[in-house]
């Protein structure tokens, strides 16, 4: 019976050691903090051409996670669009990864037709820093020093253009070009 007891022991505390590995794995979006650097971005848009963060310096930048079946996601879309015609030619970037799986490509660029700003697939990006996406939508804001100055895992999950308004038009004006 007691080694019965320290085998439980050792099983239970494995157990929560791998559970708090498992939640260190999830929670490295916590790493992202407002006012430090933004993790590395890199992607290939679905127009062919190439996305990498450190190219954007100078730039603020729009970093949204969506996908096709996510109703709040695509109600949000209209919103991005009217901000980036409105704000692109200050240096406003927007780039939207879609979650949706690789065998849904040709539904991500049916939507993505009605918008101009660009476009990739998760798995043509490479975004480990922003941690594993399980909540859409996500948007993150990294201004022109390429410093995150809105995380997306807090506060509300949406955005609209009052939102993006207050967020994203006062580091526009900030070391505009």
């Amino acid at each position: 019976m007691k080694a019965c007891w320290h085998a439980m022991k050792f099983s239970t505390i494995a157990l929560l050691a791998g559970v708090v590995l498992w939640l260190g794995g999830v929670t490295v979006a916590a790493a992202i903090d407002v006012g430090k650097a933004a993790p590395p971005a890199e992607a290939r848009l679905l127009d062919g051409t190439r996305f990498a963060l450190r190219e954007h310096a100078g730039e603020v930048v729009i970093l949204n996670f969506w996908a096709t079946w996510c109703e709040p996601c695509r109600a949000e879309m209209p919103a991005i669009e009217a901000y980036y015609q409105k704000h692109r030619a200050e240096g406003l970037q927007i780039i939207a990864v879609s979650m949706d799986d690789p065998k849904d490509e040709a539904k991500v660029r049916e939507v993505m037709r009605a918008f101009s700003f660009p476009a990739a697939l998760m798995r043509d990006a490479s975004l480990k820093g922003y941690g594993r996406i399980w909540r859409i939508p996500l948007t993150f804001v990294i201004d022109r020093q390429g410093i995150v100055r809105k995380d997306g895992w807090y506060g509300e999950a949406g955005i609209d253009l009052p939102l993006l308004e207050k967020t994203v038009t006062p580091l526009l004006l900030e070391f505009a070009r």
